[in-house]
């Protein structure tokens, strides 16, 4: 039946999943939500393997049109220096800047001064993929129904250099940067004390997303989130898109030329801030060769092998708190499905793992143009958002979890890092 486009689905969860409490008093739990919010997965049967998914996405569809104005933020603390820029969803304008991607303008002094509300709308944040932004395709069909709904308010976090934002010191981002991320969410907290918060992730961003997610644990201010095409385990994606010609000459080659362009953008910034060699960044072709020439000296890892060990988030999921749904392909070129985490996600009730077996990576294209993971995405985040009782969801539910037996020296701890960074002062 694959073959008509008609995709097998999945999922994978523990064996008693978290409980939920409905608005209206019922109880369900988060696998039975996601069962209900997943529907068939039909797609174009003309694109009927991975490779054909991934590669429609390069035919540049215009997309659902979304309009955003952006706030620049100046990071909070000195280790992590530097800005980044969030697009704010906004009602549709005439207005245009050439400066920024289409359908963007920056917010007013006025508009800036103003932000905040003690309005009670859920708000998302959305972290993109490798050098993409809030323009992607994949992204603005995602949330487009969330939109049209009236009911959301969502913001986007560029990667610094991305989506035409300028990077201020010598630092980028990588698969561990989630301190942008976290300086958004307290901000939010602040300027809007009374929405609820989500999160929604693609490809690198859902890495980014799910690390961010484990970092803060029990102590996390989201109420739920959905992650697409997370890459999971860096190391395998690696070595396994290296094993062939298409993996090693069409992707990992792409992906190194995307941010040999993103380092282009920026050469000024890097030459001036940066201790890089420049030239080396403009000659890479791979995407391991940048994050050889870029992450391992910016971040002190001695190999590549070291980094994608360290940032991948296959083992964040273990310490994620919050009602979670994860969405792979399982015929995903990039985000193999060797490094797929189907065991973790087997350990955490806070976590359900919807495989689909068709879709490619962040493809799921349907007949017609349309892409079948914004149905799931935004039913899920709706259901939570309005059906749910946000304050029965208890990130302590499940207790202390415990991987060895009373009589065990061992203790594991999902979130211990490699490479030290202060993530709470």
């Amino acid at each position: 039946m694959e073959w008509f486009g008609q995709a097998k689905i999945d999922f994978a969860t523990a064996p008693k999943p978290l409980g939920l409490k409905n608005r209206d008093g019922t109880t369900t739990d988060l696998l039975q939500v996601c069962r209900d919010v997943v529907p068939p997965c039909n797609l174009n049967p003309l694109l009927f393997n991975g490779h054909l998914q991934t590669m429609w996405t390069a035919t540049k569809s215009h997309g659902p049109p979304v309009h955003y104005k952006r706030r620049i933020f100046q990071a909070d603390r000195a280790q992590f220096n530097g800005s980044f820029a969030v697009d704010f969803v906004t009602e549709p304008s005439e207005k245009s800047d050439d400066s920024l991607p289409p359908r963007t303008t920056y917010f007013s002094k006025e508009e800036l001064d103003g932000m905040g509300s003690d309005d009670e709308r859920p708000m998302l944040v959305v972290l993109h993929g490798l050098t993409g932004g809030s323009h992607e395709v994949y992204l603005r069909h995602a949330i487009a129904p969330l939109v049209d709904g009236g009911k959301w308010e969502i913001c986007v976090i560029n990667s610094r250099g991305c989506a035409k934002s300028k990077i201020t010191t010598g630092l980028f981002y990588n698969a561990r940067a989630t301190w942008d991320t976290r300086q958004l969410v307290k901000w939010l907290r602040k300027t809007y004390p009374n929405r609820p918060l989500f999160g929604l992730g693609f490809s690198l961003g859902a890495c980014i997303l799910t690390n961010y997610l484990g970092e803060e644990g029990e102590d996390c201010q989201m109420k739920g989130a959905v992650i697409c095409a997370n890459p999971w385990n860096l190391e395998i994606g690696n070595k396994t898109l290296q094993s062939t010609w298409i993996g090693h000459e069409i992707y990992l080659r792409t992906l190194g030329t995307s941010l040999r362009t993103l380092t282009a953008n920026n050469r000024a910034e890097i030459e001036k801030f940066s201790e890089v060699d420049y030239n080396e960044l403009a000659n890479v072709k791979y995407l391991y060769e940048f994050d050889k020439a870029y992450q391992c000296p910016t971040w002190g890892y001695p190999t590549v092998d070291t980094y994608y060990r360290d940032a991948s988030s296959v083992d964040t999921l273990l310490a994620v708190r919050i009602p979670l749904l994860a969405l792979n392909a399982l015929d995903d070129p990039i985000s193999v499905k060797a490094g797929v985490p189907f065991d973790e996600a087997k350990q955490n009730p806070y976590t359900v793992l919807c495989t689909t077996s068709l879709g490619g990576h962040l493809g799921w294209f349907e007949v017609g143009g349309g892409r079948w993971h914004a149905k799931p995405v935004s039913n899920f985040l709706n259901h939570m958002a309005f059906e749910i009782d946000l304050d029965s969801i208890d990130p302590k539910a499940n207790g202390e979890v415990a991987y060895s037996n009373a009589a065990s020296a061992g203790q594991f701890g999902p979130m211990r890092r490699k490479m030290q960074v202060d993530l709470r002062a």
